[in-house]
């Protein structure tokens, strides 16, 4: 990565017109082109600028470096697993074993269909992860894990919780990470998404829950 690391990741301004709209669009629809070809070592502002067909002064007028562009699309895309997972485990008609089962089945998908975007991010992290507005974009996913566990273990009080929140979006994400490394068939990802489940229900039935 040629451009030297700024820990200033907040985007300039909102767009507030549909032009500006369509340009922050098209900036980060360019990124994520960038990003998935050519891999974070060669994404610049130049190229996705170029990609994007503006100039990089009107990229700047939003985005003030590469950091803070990739951490936008970093964010986005937490705010997409975090939509993802809480629409699965805020639906209280279905059983909190079957929460679990089609959470671990959507994570895994959705790890695999955008396995060398989620790979280029991952490897872009070391430019934003020491921002403080990374926490808060974060927060959402762990926000639904910890209310499903409320749910389950109303007993517990907030730090064995939000401990238990962390343990299981960490281990969702690492274990993503890892199968995604490989291109699997819908066997094997509904095969590993129910062992993965299981594995959940058992130790949080262990935690006093009922895992009917």
């Amino acid at each position: 990565m040629d451009e030297r690391r700024n820990t200033k990741i907040s985007q300039r301004k909102s767009p507030q017109q549909a032009r500006s709209s369509e340009l922050v669009s098209a900036i980060l629809q360019a990124a994520t082109q960038v990003l998935e070809q050519e891999g974070a070592t060669r994404f610049t502002t130049a190229r996705v600028a170029e990609r994007a067909g503006v100039s990089i002064g009107s990229l700047y007028q939003y985005f003030p470096n590469k950091a803070a562009i990739l951490f936008r699309l970093q964010s986005e895309e937490w705010q997409r697993t975090g939509d993802l997972l809480g629409s699965i485990l805020r639906d209280r008609t279905v059983s909190a074993r079957q929460r679990l089962h089609q959470l671990t089945r959507a994570f895994l998908l959705s790890e695999c269909e955008e396995a060398a975007m989620r790979t280029a991010l991952n490897d872009a992290a070391p430019l934003y992860r020491d921002a403080p507005e990374v926490a808060a974009a974060r927060a959402a996913g762990e926000n639904v894990m910890s209310d499903f566990l409320f749910e389950l273990l109303p007993q517990w009080d907030e730090k064995e919780r939000l401990r238990a929140a962390d343990l299981i979006n960490s281990t969702l994400g690492n274990v993503g990470k890892h199968f995604s490394e490989t291109a699997r068939s819908d066997t094997e990802i509904e095969d590993y998404a129910r062992d993965m489940a299981d594995m959940f229900c058992v130790w949080i039935r262990e935690k006093g829950a009922d895992m009917q």
